[in-house]
């Protein structure tokens, strides 16, 4: 009989991969994951700005931050292509090894149409109807990306994790998707010649502030409610030097560039190290709360 404190959904591809021996994620596959759901995130601020016709013209506008986004989602799954030891699989699925693709791998290829037809569509006035059509499926897309491959993904590294540290993690797993691609996004606004079209400066670095300000609430929520739920002492997770590094990398140093920069300079270098901190720390915060994971009573 199942616990009602298990999370109730499954394939029968996540349900083999569930079964196997479950390993820690090393630290080059947790930041390859980092960067997919920015990749994604950047696709979803994209489509949005697009479906409600605020992003600015121009096709180079809408191509750079397009290939951006799909470089970055795509790193991980030519990781697991090439069958590197520490990114064996892709979203549960063993490339190239007689195995079927699984859902998450599904649906997150599926988000490669609705881009491609942005990328078709893209052209010098971006108001046009189908452009903005296709905006919206992009953003709808890699939304339901998000949200699906968190679901498997919780269950994957903590098969007997508790149903409400699970229905946490969508919702974490969008905010920071949105944080990191929005930072991505922001590093290709930079470096367009047109990079006033892309709005105010200040709308800029207030939505992206507010944004790190709701993803560390988030987190912080997400973290007191796992660490409730360890057995023993909590000093050693809650207490780990790689935690304050993390949270000055994700956010910190990000919101430093963000206050300091000024967006119509162009100062491209200084985005850049912003989205790559940002990417970093959420890589350590993420490796830190796999471990908290691991250390519940359910997980083996």
């Amino acid at each position: 009989m199942k616990s009602r404190h298990e999370i109730p959904w499954s394939t029968a591809a996540d349900s083999d991969q569930a079964a196997a021996p479950r390993r820690p994620r090393t630290v080059g596959a947790t930041l390859l994951h980092v960067l997919a759901y920015d990749g994604l995130g950047a696709w979803m601020l994209l489509g949005l700005s697009l479906a409600v016709g605020v992003y600015p013209d121009g096709r180079g506008d809408v191509l750079v931050p397009l290939a951006l986004g799909g470089m970055l989602a795509a790193v991980g799954l030519l990781a697991a292509c090439m069958h590197l030891r520490w990114m064996p699989v892709w979203h549960g699925w063993r490339i190239g090894k007689g195995a079927r693709p699984t859902r998450d791998a599904l649906i997150t290829l599926a988000t490669v149409l609705p881009a491609m037809a942005v990328a078709g569509l893209a052209r010098g006035d971006n108001a046009f109807w189908a452009t903005r059509l296709a905006g919206s499926a992009l953003t709808l897309c890699s939304l339901g990306s998000l949200i699906i491959t968190a679901h498997s993904d919780a269950r994957r590294q903590a098969p007997g994790i508790d149903i409400h540290l699970a229905t946490q993690l969508p919702l974490s797993r969008v905010v920071s998707a949105a944080y990191g691609g929005g930072l991505w996004l922001w590093v290709c606004a930079t470096g367009q010649d047109n990079s006033e079209g892309h709005g105010h400066p200040l709308a800029w670095i207030v939505t992206l502030l507010s944004l790190a300000l709701l993803r560390g609430l988030i987190e912080s929520l997400r973290w007191q409610a796992a660490l409730q739920r360890v057995a023993g002492p909590r000093a050693r997770l809650e207490l780990q030097p790689r935690r304050y590094l993390a949270a000055f990398l994700a956010y910190a140093l990000p919101s430093l560039a963000l206050m300091l920069m000024s967006f119509t300079e162009g100062h491209i270098a200084i985005a850049a190290i912003a989205a790559i901190s940002c990417s970093l720390g959420m890589a350590t915060e993420l490796s830190l709360y796999d471990g908290a994971l691991a250390a519940l009573p359910d997980s083996h």
